[in-house]
């Protein structure tokens, strides 16, 4: 591991000093890169840079403690500077374990994420309006901007279906461990009786596809162009400006009728679609590497029941760590991040697990 962290530190400081260099600067796509290249290895090389100034106090608290003789007062000093630096030295090591796990090559990218009504009917449609909103909130908080991609609203307000692009540095690392099945608990608006209704919603992150990573043959795609509409079957707008568009060959359909021009909808359908195709080779690399082993704090399914809302009981639990919080109504407001947090920390904790096996 030390050889590893020494190649990591000089390979900091090199792009340091490359960033400095005028032929670099008037190059926009390299510096970009190293810029890119130097925050990822930030982290390890400060942690690792106080790791190494740890070890040489503990060497000189050592010859503190040979050298103190008769000295009780200095003799107490350096002993309590050594057990410091060994504390310290201990809580790095493990830092430095987890910043040496392999990232995840999409935890800087845009995400797509998808909602979908499930059990509960109308019920099932408000919970999902809830869950676009404690999205749309949390992704403000946290810097990130949102926009919709397609929506299909009910009269009630609620959604049976709405995909939206959560845009900023690092949202899916944020955001990829939200695909699964949600489970709300509550006394419906629509119910008189006061009874709790149980409904569910399925909620699909995908990160963001580069256009130069997918490459989509045209003759593979069949085009549709159709009227907006909204709750009820309302037309939003009286020209075809809304797009649908199905790959062939594997059946996916895309649809966005968010924006009035035909052109803007179609870009957005081909970013999702690309995200969507993206999505299934990477299931399908991975389900190939590792077919015989379990998955750690998700597996992305969206048939995996992650989380439950009790509004009655005021908790949010999430299932895969077994985290219960009695704050649901600050976390349906955009309060995510201890439970994202709480995840984060279970991968990682996993995930170190496996390699030291």
């Amino acid at each position: 591991m030390l050889e590893k962290l020494e190649a990591i530190a000089r390979r900091y400081e090199e792009i340091g000093q490359n960033l400095y260099d005028p032929t670099v600067t008037v190059q926009p796509e390299l510096f970009a890169r190293l810029m890119k290249e130097s925050r990822e290895l930030q982290p390890i090389a400060e942690a690792y840079a106080e790791f190494k100034n740890a070890k040489a106090q503990l060497a000189d608290a050592e010859e503190l403690i040979a050298e103190a003789g008769d000295d009780k007062e200095l003799r107490q000093l350096a002993q309590q500077e050594y057990t410091d630096c060994k504390q310290t030295i201990a809580r790095l090591n493990e830092e430095l374990k987890i910043l040496l796990l392999p990232k995840d090559p999409n935890d800087e990218r845009n995400v797509i994420v998808e909602i979908r009504g499930g059990a509960g009917g109308e019920e099932s449609a408000l919970f999902a309006g809830s869950l676009y909103r404690m999205y749309a909130m949390y992704a403000e908080k946290q810097g990130f901007s949102t926009e919709i991609v397609g929506a299909n609203e009910t009269e009630l307000g609620g959604y049976k279906e709405v995909s939206f692009m959560i845009t900023g540095q690092g949202a899916y690392s944020r955001f990829k461990f939200e695909s699964g099945v949600h489970r709300v608990q509550r006394v419906p608006e629509t119910e008189t009786g006061g009874r709790i209704h149980t409904s569910t919603v399925t909620v699909a992150v995908l990160p963001e596809a580069e256009e130069v990573e997918f490459d989509i043959n045209p003759a593979d795609l069949q085009i549709d162009t159709y009227r907006s509409s909204g709750a009820g079957g309302q037309h939003i707008n009286k020209t075809e400006s809304a797009i649908r568009i199905t790959h062939l060959p594997t059946g996916t359909v895309v649809e966005c009728q968010d924006e009035r021009s035909q052109h803007k909808n179609k870009d957005k359908a081909m970013r999702v679609l690309r995200s969507r195709l993206l999505e299934q080779k990477q299931l399908e690399q991975q389900f190939a590497i590792a077919a015989d082993r379990k998955a750690q704090v998700g597996t992305g399914d969206r048939s995996e029941r992650i989380r439950t809302y009790n509004f009655p009981q005021g908790r949010v639990t999430d299932h895969r760590i077994g985290l219960t919080l009695y704050k649901i109504d600050t976390i349906m407001d955009g309060d995510l991040n201890e439970i994202i947090d709480a995840l984060i920390t279970a991968d990682r904790a996993e995930k170190l697990k496996q390699s030291e096996k």
